[in-house]
């Protein structure tokens, strides 16, 4: 018995040594950084007095968020027994620690035993769990800062490299530590009827950021929020004035505020083909500054709708991928951004400019993408990003071989996987194609495929393309795709009447083919 005696009294005058020891050195540095001791021990000693305990905290603590080192080690000893289904209280943790041959190091059996006397019960135990894990958090924030403040210094320091890195540590503490909580089903339902309440009133049929092509919207109901809506084509197939003609509708004629991103071209170019679409003067005249004087009285009495549109314009060449998120939240923040344009995403980098990243251009293609997906969700904003197509279409003979399909997406398998929506666009005229099979011609006809909508109905969408002005209109008189285009293959023969439906206007729609996918090609 006195021997027992000796050896609590022992560990006591250990424990009070190292914490007395602990207190000295955070005293010495000048500033103390942000814990919250008492509490660590107030949670550790209440996961052991409690069953139920861990349960309520598993997903909040880790045993890094501990400042004391010796917390550290008694929680990954809790973790373990946790993990072996074992039982979590005094005796099993001194055991575990014991066998571990770390009894000694953390003050012994009197310190686990002291961490019960810390608390009555674990009834706040998840509020004390966020608060230590905040200061973790602030703790990381110092410790980012302070390697930033000492690399900046450094002359020998690729200034990309470390904004690169910045970014990256700053990211990865919010994805590890600020994670949603689960949502019951009766929270979740009120939200869905609050929607549908507030939709009820729309007779347009739009929930989301109009295009102001009338049956693209009437499949899409608009540009869907947190959606990645990827739209491909081939070179000189007017993807940049595809997006600028949904740009100018969504900004002019319904004030939503917009942005594009434009990696090809120069923000005055971009105004210039906005400038000839709104006033209806030639793209070259334009851009000759050759106007008559009707001409320039046309083009101011026009201008006023473009320059009090909500429309924004970066024309930052190569961004890297965690630019283009720090610009997004900024200008989410600022002007209630509602559409997000990027052309084109084969342009972006996954990195700083001139990092390679380790890995090769597929993969590099794939991390972009899945990161335009996670800005279109955390923003709450559909994001447009434009992308070419292989050379593959070119290759592939016959009328309905030049229409593009999913397996034509360049680079990378990913973009397909990411995407909530690709869109194809497709003018057959500039493949000398001047007649469809019924004999129409396709003189200035561009037809917006969505060969894929996760969340609605896939089909053809027929546009007039009016080069001069460089911009996509509505089509006026009544005109269906081609009869004999298939999704599953451009060269596969379909009437009509076997897969599509036909609503009012001139577009046709399939079902979509979502529900039948294999799990590989459905990973959200």
């Amino acid at each position: 018995m006195s021997s027992d005696n000796g050896t609590q009294g022992q560990d006591k005058a250990n424990f009070t040594a190292r914490k007395n020891r602990l207190n000295n050195s955070m005293t010495a540095m000048g500033k103390i950084p942000p814990q919250a001791i008492d509490l660590e021990e107030a949670v550790l000693g209440a996961l052991m007095l409690e069953k139920d305990a861990l349960s309520t905290v598993i997903d909040i603590l880790k045993p890094e968020v501990f400042y004391h080192e010796g917390h550290k080690k008694i929680f990954e000893a809790i973790q373990g027994l946790f993990q072996k289904s074992k039982p979590v209280d005094i005796l099993t943790v001194t055991s575990e620690m014991r066998s571990l041959g770390q009894l000694e190091m953390i003050g012994g059996a009197y310190y686990i035993t002291n961490l019960t006397n810390r608390v009555a019960s674990a009834a706040n135990i998840e509020f004390h769990a966020r608060i230590i894990s905040q200061k973790y958090i602030q703790r990381e924030l110092i410790r980012i800062s302070s390697e930033i403040i000492q690399n900046a210094y450094e002359d020998t320091t690729d200034i990309f490299d470390l904004l690169d890195h910045a970014e990256k540590n700053l990211f990865d503490i919010a994805q590890n530590n600020l994670r949603r909580d689960t949502q019951k089903m009766d929270e979740i339902v009120k939200q869905s009827l609050a929607t549908l309440e507030a939709l009820r009133g729309k007779s347009d049929g739009l929930t989301g950021v109009p295009s102001g092509f009338t049956d693209l919207d009437r499949i899409t109901g608009g540009w869907q929020p947190s959606d990645l809506v990827i739209i491909a084509a081939r070179p000189a197939m007017g993807k940049t004035a595809f997006v600028l003609t949904c740009a100018r509708n969504a900004s002019v004629e319904f004030k939503r505020p917009v942005v594009v991103f434009s990696l090809e071209m120069s923000s005055v170019q971009l105004v210039n083909r906005l400038i000839s679409g709104e006033t209806e003067i030639e793209q070259e005249k334009i851009r000759k500054g050759n106007l008559a004087e009707w001409e320039w009285q046309q083009l101011h009495s026009k201008i006023g709708t473009l320059t009090e549109a909500p429309l924004l314009i970066d024309d930052t060449p190569a961004l890297n991928i965690f630019e283009f998120r720090a610009k997004c939240r900024r200008l989410k923040s600022q002007y209630d951004l509602q559409l997000i344009i990027i052309d084109y995403l084969q342009l972006m980098h996954g990195k700083g400019e001139g990092q390679g990243g380790g890995g090769n251009r597929e993969q590099e293609i794939g991390s972009i993408s899945r990161a335009l997906k996670s800005v279109a969700k955390e923003l709450n904003v559909p994001v447009l990003a434009l992308s070419q197509l292989s050379r593959a279409v070119e290759s592939r003979p016959g009328v309905n071989g030049k229409r593009p399909m999913l397996s034509d997406l360049r680079e990378s398998g990913s973009i397909e996987q990411d995407a909530d929506m690709v869109l194809f666009l497709y003018r057959p005229e500039y493949y000398g194609i001047t007649e469809d099979e019924q004999g129409r011609s396709q003189a200035g006809i561009g037809e917006v495929i969505i060969a894929k909508h996760r969340n609605g109905e896939t089909g053809i969408v027929p546009l007039r393309f009016i080069g001069k002005y460089v911009k996509f209109a509505d089509l006026e008189e009544s005109f269906s795709a081609p009869s004999s285009f298939s999704m599953e293959s451009p060269s596969a023969g379909m009437h009509p009447s076997q897969d599509f439906d036909r609503p009012a206007g001139n577009v046709i729609i399939k079902p979509s083919r979502m529900d039948d996918m294999h799990d590989e090609d459905a990973p959200f």
